[in-house]
């Protein structure tokens, strides 16, 4: 979606992927509803937008396993894990493992939303980072070996005349780069 307000809601439980999905499209999100972890992963694609919404507990792939692997195929949607039978060693767990957001039901639906659009903030603000980070690389790129060896005496905060030493070249023509 290209104004990055996508949730993936995922539980086995009907009844809450329905009202956790009404509840967000009348909040104006879009929502993708998955009744399984397994069937979230396999409409997965690298250019996945927007946040997730799991339940710990389900059966075959659990909300923590899913976090799990989405983290190690280096997937960097926000994650917000909710369940029922929470604990404290579980919250733990789901944050340690890279969860956004850890919520037990019943939930403040208010709570819910403010969840996502935490994670959805997040997640704009790392891909506008990502962005700013990929075009500082291009512009790196299109440097000359004798620029980047300049530029890199300038970032080691050395005096334009140690630059030119160290190169052979003179002061002037370090200024010139």
């Amino acid at each position: 979606m290209p104004d990055g307000k996508l949730v993936h809601v995922i539980d086995d439980d009907d009844a809450v992927r329905d009202s956790l999905s009404f509840l967000l499209r009348t909040a104006a999100f879009e929502v993708a509803a998955y009744p399984s972890a397994s069937s979230f992963l396999e409409k997965l694609t690298k250019d996945i937008d927007g946040c997730v919404i799991t339940d710990v507990r389900m059966p075959g792939l659990s909300g923590l396993d899913l976090l799990k692997r989405l983290r190690a195929c280096s997937c960097t949607l926000p994650v917000i894990v909710i369940t029922g039978h929470g604990d404290i060693q579980l919250a733990v767990e789901a944050m340690k493992a890279g969860a956004a957001d850890f919520l037990e039901k019943p939930f403040d639906d208010e709570r819910v939303l403010s969840a996502v659009r935490e994670a959805l903030a997040s997640k704009r603000a790392e891909n506008e980072r990502a962005g700013r980070v990929s075009e500082v690389e291009q512009r790196l790129d299109s440097l000359s070996q004798r620029e980047r060896q300049v530029l890199d005496g300038l970032v080691a905060g050395l005096p334009n005349k140690i630059i030119a030493h160290d190169l052979g070249i003179s002061p002037r023509t370090v200024e010139v780069y």
